[in-house]
C-alpha cells in the first residue's frame, strides 16, 4: 500500500546559510530516505541517529572532529524529517514502522557490511532522544551489527516506570504550540550554545508548513507512556536484549534537560556493558550535541582508544 508523502523542496536546503554535508537516498516502502555517508572508515564507521524534531543537521558541531579521527559517519534523516520525504497521515508514523525503516535503511545501503577491514572499532553508534528509542530496537533486533553503543539523553520505556513529569509535559505542549517552530525549539532547550539564526533557519528548513509536520507532531505522542502501549512489549523485548549487551556502552549526559535528564541511570545499571565505564554527565539541555557536541566528541574519542589499550 502506497503511503501518501510529500516532499521538502531543495531550495529550502539550497537557500540555508550554513555549510550541509552531501545527501544520498535510498528507497525504503516507497519513501526516499536522505542519509549522508561521509569520512575514511580507517577508524571505523558511526551511526548517528537523530531524534525530535531534528534531522542530521543537529550533528554539525560533531561532525568534523570525527571525521578528523578517521571516522566514517552515516547520518540518516528520519523518515518524516529533514531531507527525507514526509508522510501526510500522522497514522503512517508508528513505532514500528520507524524501526523497520531504520533497520531497512542499514541492510539496503549495505553500510554494516561495507566497513574497512582494518577499522579499529566496527560499527559503533550514538543514539540521541528519538535516535535510542528506535536505534535501541533496531539494536536488538540485529544485535550483530552493532560493536559499540555511545547513548546520550534517551529512554527506552518498558512500562514499570512512569515518564517524568517534564517529558509529559513537552508532550502536551508538541500538541498545542502553534506554530511547531523546530528552531525555536532546538534553541529553546539548549543552555549553552546559543544558536544563531542561520542554524535555526537550518531546523525549520525542513518544514515549509504544517502539511509536513505530520511526524514532528506525532513523534511525542508515540512514547510509550502506559504499560498498555502496543509498544511495551516490543520495547520489553529490547530489554531483554540489552539486559544481557556484553559489548561496551558509554553514556554521556546533560544533566540540566528537564525531558530526558533522569534517565542515565536506567542504562548504566541494566547493560552489563555499560558496567566500569567511565560514563560522562556535562551541564546543558536537551540537545546534547548542540550544548555539549565539542566535550562530547573528545570524550568519546579518549574513551574509543581507551579500548584499544
Amino acid at each position: 500500500m502506497t503511503i501518501p508523502f510529500i516532499r521538502t523542496p531543495d531550495s529550502r536546503f539550497d537557500e540555508l546559510d550554513v555549510e550541509l554535508w552531501p545527501v544520498n537516498y535510498i528507497e525504503i516502502d516507497g519513501l526516499r530516505m536522505a542519509y549522508s555517508d561521509e569520512g575514511y572508515g580507517t577508524t571505523g564507521t558511526m551511526l548517528l541517529l537523530h531524534g525530535e524534531p531534528t534531522w542530521g543537521f543537529l550533528f554539525h558541531r560533531m561532525y568534523t572532529p570525527l571525521i578528523s579521527a578517521g571516522w566514517r559517519l552515516i547520518i540518516p534523516d528520519l523518515i518524516g524529517f529533514g531531507r527525507s520525504d514526509k508522510p501526510v497521515n500522522r497514522s503512517d508514523h508508528t513505532y514500528a514502522n520507524h524501526v523497520r525503516w531504520v533497520g531497512e535503511f542499514l541492510s539496503k545501503s549495505n553500510v554494516v557490511s561495507s566497513q574497512q577491514p582494518d577499522a579499529k572499532h566496527g560499527f559503533c553508534a550514538f543514539y540521541q532522544d528519538w535516535g535510542g528509542l528506535i536505534g535501541l530496537r533496531v539494536v536488538a533486533e540485529h544485535p550483530e551489527w552493532f560493536d559499540k553503543l555511545v547513548l546520550g539523553n534517551t529512554v527506552l520505556p518498558d512500562g514499570t516506570k512512569p515518564m517524568s513529569d517534564g517529558f509529559m509535559h513537552w508532550q502536551n505542549r508538541s500538541q498545542t504550540m502553534n506554530p511547531m517552530d523546530p528552531g525555536r525549539l532546538v534553541a529553546g532547550n539548549c543552555q549553552k550554545a546559543v544558536l544563531t539564526e542561520a542554524e535555526q533557519d537550518a531546523y525549520r528548513a525542513p518544514f515549509p508548513d504544517e502539511s509536513y509536520m505530520a511526524g514532528a507532531r506525532e513523534l511525542p505522542m508515540m512514547v510509550p507512556t502506559s504499560a498498555d502501549n502496543v509498544a511495551i512489549p516490543a520495547n520489553q523485548e529490547a530489554w531483554s536484549v540489552l539486559e544481557r549487551w556484553q559489548k561496551p556502552v558509554l553514556t554521556a549526559w546533560n544533566t540540566d534537560d528537564f525531558v530526558l535528564g533522569q534517565y542515565q541511570s536506567e542504562f548504566t545499571s541494566r547493560i552489563p556493558g555499560a558496567k566500569d565505564q567511565p560514563h560522562r554527565t556535562y551541564s546543558g539541555g536537551h540537545f546534547i550535541q548542540e550544548d555539549s557536541g565539542e566535550e562530547l566528541v573528545a570524550d568519546m574519542i579518549q574513551w574509543f582508544e581507551e579500548l584499544r589499550d
